[in-house]
């Protein structure tokens, strides 16, 4: 038998390039970076790449949270229980954001980020924020409330209003189970076909990610630059590491509510995870994050429920960045603002965190709101942020997105929808779901291929190619424990 043919390094890099969408993201960004500090005029005009990717992701977010949600409430059987997650989700939803926004008002208070800057008010150019928030405003309680409810069945999906999507979907989900199987047998699995659809477009869509992580990357460093990061290199630190801290208190909680890990689960959504970095857009990811979190064995009606609404009223990473920026502008004009004060910050905060999901520039509306709450603080000190919000996005979007999968995790253990040992194998990697493994088997046949060619064998490469016909397509594959097919007489 002939020794076994080790490939060589630059084959390996081109199998570990041409397989894992994790390295060519990774390369994607560091390109990108590259391109925007060289050729910064030339970068600029690549942001259709990451927005053309953005549009492509949000046209398929819609019918994908109908079809899991739908889908969710008709196997779940009961609509008391659905009804159960959503209050939980609201509650777990309430607690955290409140605690970032905490832990970024002692963070700055600590810190203090803005002292000794003594800018002058006058002197900043407030159009700017106009331009930036394009004249809008932050809907109040009530039309926040009116804005959830759809007018037109088409038209929540035509306008990507996944509020509306889910309220109609608990409609659609909940006369499913009226009605019963026996008076509409064809309709769940018409959803659940769909559903599998949507799965494999997204499937499609995710092999530009490395072209737009490219592109926004590359805008972002070429219209901005590397100084910003100079000028506001404390205020940039202490966001992130209030970031870091908060996703601390995030790893602890769900080890003790549900036991899992969250370094793992970050294992598992890596590839995710740097998508999102690159495209400073949550969104980008949703469909995908939403797919293994049900596959790490959370079930279907609580992924459908719980991470779409944290989409609009969990966003920890914009909690925290809103209440440090604040105190930063108050420090920076002169400001001392009191312990009452501060405590009228938080409870403006909470409210106008959470109509900001969609609306542009919602981060300086939210704290012209909150300036404007306290008579203090000039509006125009609002500007002072300019420069650096998008530098903030990746702390924002990181906290976020972790966020809202802790959220789905732990109140999935807390209803008693999450399978706690499946998630467990998920994320040791005793399981591999089975998009993962069908691409190591294509890595591993072309492998297999190549050392056939190498010693001389390549008629018998088909070998290999049939070794893994025993695969079960629904669920997922032991890690080191496929056998090969039984060979047919």
């Amino acid at each position: 038998m002939p020794p076994s043919v080790v490939p060589s390094l630059p084959r390996r890099v081109a199998r570990i390039l041409r397989t894992s969408l994790f390295a060519q993201v990774a390369c994607a960004l560091v390109l990108g970076i590259v391109v925007g500090k060289l050729w910064p005029g030339f970068a600029s005009d690549l942001q259709p790449l990451g927005d053309g990717f953005t549009r492509l992701i949000k046209t398929i977010i819609s019918p994908l949270v109908f079809c899991v949600v739908v889908v969710g409430i008709a196997k779940a059987g009961d609509l008391k229980a659905f009804g159960r997650i959503g209050l939980k989700a609201l509650i777990w939803f309430e607690v955290a954001s409140t605690l970032a926004l905490i832990i970024g008002l002692l963070a700055a208070n600590v810190v203090q980020p803005g002292s000794g800057m003594n800018v002058d008010p006058a002197t900043l150019n407030t159009a700017a924020v106009d331009a930036k928030t394009g004249g809008g405003s932050l809907p109040s309680t009530t039309e926040f409330v009116l804005n959830a409810i759809p007018t037109s069945f088409i038209g929540a999906f035509a306008e990507n209003e996944l509020l509306q999507v889910l309220i109609l979907a608990c409609l659609v989900g909940a006369a499913l189970l009226h009605l019963g199987h026996t008076k509409v047998p064809k309709v769940l699995p018409a959803i659940e076909q769909a559903q599998e659809i949507i799965f494999a477009v997204v499937g499609f869509i995710m092999r530009l990610a490395p072209i737009a992580v490219f592109g926004a990357m590359a805008v972002l460093i070429g219209n901005y630059g590397l100084g910003v990061i100079e000028t506001y290199a404390k205020l940039i630190i202490l966001c992130y590491a209030a970031a870091a801290f908060f996703i601390a208190l995030l790893a602890v909680a769900l080890k003790m509510v549900t036991g899992l890990s969250l370094w793992k689960f970050l294992r598992y959504i890596r590839e995710e995870m740097l998508l999102a970095l690159g495209t400073a857009s949550t969104e980008s990811v949703m469909p995908r994050v939403m797919q293994k979190l049900r596959k790490a064995g959370a079930r279907d009606d609580a992924v459908g429920l719980v991470l779409p609404t944290g989409y609009s009223f969990n966003l920890d990473g914009a909690s925290l960045y809103l209440s440090i920026g604040t105190l930063f502008i108050a420090q920076a004009v002169g400001v001392d603002l009191s312990l009452s004060q501060q405590i009228t910050v938080i409870l403006v905060l909470m409210l106008t965190s959470k109509g900001m999901a969609g609306i542009p520039g919602s981060a300086f509306l939210a704290l012209s709101a909150t300036a404007s709450s306290l008579g203090a603080i000039p509006a125009g000190a609002v500007a002072l942020l300019l420069g650096v919000d998008r530098i903030m996005d990746s702390m924002r979007v990181v906290t976020n997105l972790l966020g809202n999968c802790v959220a789905v995790f732990a109140v999935s253990r807390w209803e008693g929808a999450l399978d706690t040992d499946r998630a467990k194998k998920v994320l040791d990697r005793e399981i591999v779901p089975t998009d993962e493994a069908d691409d190591a088997d294509g890595a591993d046949k072309a492998d297999d291929a190549a050392k056939a060619v190498a010693s001389g064998k390549g008629g018998d490469s088909g070998e290999a190619g049939g070794s893994e016909g025993g695969r079960e397509k629904l669920g997922a594959v032991p890690a080191q424990a496929k056998e090969p097919a039984p060979e047919v007489s």
